[in-house]
């Protein structure tokens, strides 16, 4: 009995994956489709191949990316990369991204000269709730807008940027805290959501 079980379980896990499967392509189209199979290879090879930062950066650079000089890339994940492709990244000089962060490249990042990005520090370009069809698309429509850290800004360990925003220069975001708004030059911020602790 327990074996018919699973066999009817496993049909219909796979009729459901079919029928996404065939949803997603509907709304994204072939040429999204396409290109997001081929991201998702070139990040596989990635994640594989690419296991020290110097390789990392040239790798970077032969798909796009605009990576200045000095710069430590530890492992990252990317998102969304069939969206701008890595020509939406731009590192400047004397950059450090730490280990384990996430940047979604639905839209552009700018980190220019000598940002770090601590390990963990997600920076997400878009916001989508789902489908077409999702319930809360109505109040939460699709969103994205660029993510730019000026020169000589720090961002702690865990922190989360969300769409649209700029970091001002010379700026430190406290570990652990949420982004949602820009914040300005010569600040210490911190918080859920991030905002002004002091001037520097």
């Amino acid at each position: 009995m327990s074996q018919r079980i699973k066999a009817y379980s496993l049909q219909c896990y796979t009729r459901a994956e079919k029928e996404n499967s065939v949803k997603a392509l509907k709304e994204i189209g072939f040429k999204k489709a396409l290109r997001y199979v081929l991201f998702s290879f070139v990040l596989m090879l990635f994640d594989i191949f690419v296991f020290v930062s110097p390789l990392r950066v040239m790798f970077l650079r032969l798909f796009g990316a605009r990576i200045g000089n000095d710069c430590v890339i530890h492992k990252v994940s990317f998102l969304n990369c069939y969206r701008m492709g890595f020509k939406g990244l731009m590192i400047k000089d004397s950059c450090f991204i730490g280990k384990d962060c996430l940047l979604d490249l639905a839209d552009r990042i700018i980190l220019e000269d000598n940002v770090t990005l601590a390990e963990r520090v997600n920076i997400i370009t878009h916001l989508n709730v789902g489908y077409k069809d999702h319930p809360l698309q109505a109040k939460f429509g699709p969103s994205s807008g660029p993510v730019i850290i000026k020169r000589g800004s720090y961002i702690g360990t865990g922190t989360t940027i969300l769409h649209g925003v700029e970091v001002g220069q010379r700026s430190f975001i406290a570990a652990g805290s949420i982004v949602i708004r820009n914040i300005p030059s010569d600040i210490l911020a911190g918080g859920v959501p991030a905002k002004k602790i002091r001037e520097l």
